[in-house]
């Protein structure tokens, strides 16, 4: 605990807190109530310092996701989930082709169970390993991998058969698609944007 201080605290906090917020974006789909999320994980994670491993973001997401769950329980209903366009390179913005398709990948996506969605953004999204992955769900290594794999083929089976104005949806071997059914590439953080937390239960 000597070395999990307030400077180890503001590094830690530093370094995620983007994470952490675009993580409640996607699924909130509401910038005030992710930071608030952030904020709380923070405070959690201030609080049980002795807690955290040395790769502190997925035990931070696996935070995320337990207040998140707290919250739609609380309220008896899933709040609307971030399209995935917000994953869209500034370059791609503009091209309608890109647009919808990743639209089309995004309804794909609400078709599938909470748990295929769950673990394909932590892939596609958050840029998570398998083993990260695991952790944030509290799974083994064996069981986030296979439900890799049973969601990556649930999403080719959607994506392959809902047809669209403009022809068949794109497979789940397109760009667009890869973002979510690809092999889980390293996990990569995020800028520093602030420093400071504030109190939450938990």
């Amino acid at each position: 605990m000597s070395d999990r201080g307030e400077a180890w605290f503001t590094a830690v906090y530093g370094h995620h807190y983007r994470d952490i917020v675009r993580y409640g974006i996607r699924r909130l789909a509401d910038v005030d109530q992710s930071a608030e999320l952030a904020q709380e994980v923070f405070a959690v994670a201030w609080r049980r310092r002795d807690q955290v491993p040395d790769n502190s973001l997925p035990w931070l997401y696996g935070v995320a996701r337990r207040l998140i769950a707290n919250h739609w329980r609380a309220q008896r209903v899933n709040p609307a989930v971030q399209p995935i366009t917000d994953s869209l390179d500034r370059g791609q913005e503009d091209h309608p082709e890109s647009i919808a398709a990743l639209a089309e990948l995004n309804a794909a996506l609400a078709q599938l169970t909470d748990i295929d969605q769950e673990i394909l953004r932590l892939i596609g999204w958050e840029q998570l390993t398998l083993g990260e992955a695991a952790t944030v769900l509290g799974c083994s290594y064996t069981a986030a991998k296979v439900r890799m794999h049973r969601a990556r083929r649930r999403l080719a089976a959607v994506l392959s058969a809902a047809p669209t104005a403009t022809g068949p949806i794109p497979s789940a071997t397109t760009p667009s698609a890869t973002a979510l059914a690809a092999t889980a590439p390293t996990a990569q953080p995020m800028p520093r944007l602030v420093k400071g937390t504030q109190h939450a239960r938990y």
